[in-house]
């Protein structure tokens, strides 16, 4: 069996530049987490990795260094895919590494919501990679052209495109962000086709579920992610279906998606405008015309709201954890000394 070279894998100038000259650990790039191995994959071939660390440091598609057993080394990433966790606990979880294109799958039915494709968005700014919205079920509608003119007003990095996702040669289509060690990791909720996409572009037969016909919505099929490789050359990342996509450091991706609102709110006449009742403010001038939608307004400020609130979250947690640190390592240093007393 041949396997792709290094370049074939995804590797790039961002992580050979990483490379120390006396480093002996040999190149390989996750394909799957688990419980406490690291699944990869290398020029030379397939590998069971221990990590070095904790395995939720680790995302499918990042690329370490290893001596053929144990990770060496976790290279810097050059784009991570993440959200804030589920529940309660402050914390940033992993989606997917090294991704060049995020594939947002909504679906031409009741699926279809502007305010989550406006979340999945963010989620693509924050992490620097470029937004590929795939509306699915365009066999079952008239025209999908609303779809995919509705979806491209969100922003203009958005590339639309509607296809019929059990047909092999219409999914064809996305080929060119998958192809020659590209990576595409594919969102979106359960049941709008992201296992049928995944099917018919890596050519494996995973299990899909049908959908409720009253709501659109489906059942989790995925259940886990997984680095795989495309009929193109490239690489395709399928994610769970998501109930939640928390927001959490993301002010830089909000900014980018709200382009037009930032703008507008930097051109109000007082600095810390609520654009509610101020005099000159252009926000709220702009929907008086109409060119700024008042639910456009009332997004950004809530998706403003959650990311304050978890961001601050998230940075008490790391400051609790690195607190910890601090505890654990003295109380480390006061063993030590007092073994050598003794």
């Amino acid at each position: 069996m041949t396997f792709p070279d290094l370049t074939g894998l995804g590797w790039s100038d961002h992580f050979a530049r990483q490379l120390h000259v006396a480093e002996t650990g040999a190149p390989a790039r996750i394909t799957a987490v688990h419980r406490d191995r690291l699944a990869a994959l290398s020029p030379q071939g397939a590998l069971m990795l221990l990590p070095a660390g904790p395995v939720a440091d680790y995302a499918v598609g990042d690329w370490v260094l290893h001596d053929g057993q144990r990770v060496s080394r976790l290279l810097e990433r050059a784009s991570l895919i993440a959200r804030r966790g589920a529940g309660t606990v402050a914390h940033r979880q992993a989606i997917a590494a090294n991704v060049d294109t995020l594939g947002i799958v909504t679906s031409c039915n009741a699926d279809f919501n502007p305010a989550r494709m406006n979340r999945y968005l963010v989620l693509a700014a924050s992490a620097g990679v470029l937004p590929l919205v795939i509306l699915t079920k365009a066999d079952q509608v008239p025209d999908d052209r609303p779809f995919r003119r509705q979806a491209e007003a969100l922003s203009p990095l958005v590339t639309a495109i509607a296809l019929d996702a059990r047909d092999p040669v219409d999914v064809a289509r996305l080929a060119p962000w998958c192809r020659d060690g590209q990576t595409l990791a594919l969102v979106g909720s359960s049941g709008v086709g992201k296992t049928t996409i995944q099917n018919a572009l890596t050519g494996t037969e995973e299990a899909t579920r049908t959908i409720r016909e009253d709501d659109a919505k489906g059942r989790h099929t995925t259940t886990a992610r997984h680095l795989r490789q495309t009929r193109f050359g490239g690489w395709l990342i399928d994610t769970p279906g998501m109930r939640e996509l928390g927001l959490a450091e993301a002010a830089e991706g909000i900014a980018t998606v709200f382009a037009d609102v930032e703008a507008l709110a930097g051109a109000c006449r007082f600095s810390d405008c609520a654009h509610e009742t101020e005099p000159g403010c252009a926000v709220r001038a702009a929907i008086e015309d109409g060119t700024l939608a008042a639910e456009r307004l009332a997004q950004w400020r809530k998706l403003q709201r959650e990311d304050q609130i978890a961001s601050q979250s998230v940075a008490e947690a790391r400051a609790r954890d690195r607190a910890l640190g601090r505890l654990y390592e003295q109380g480390k240093k006061h063993a030590r000394r007092k073994r050598a007393v003794d």
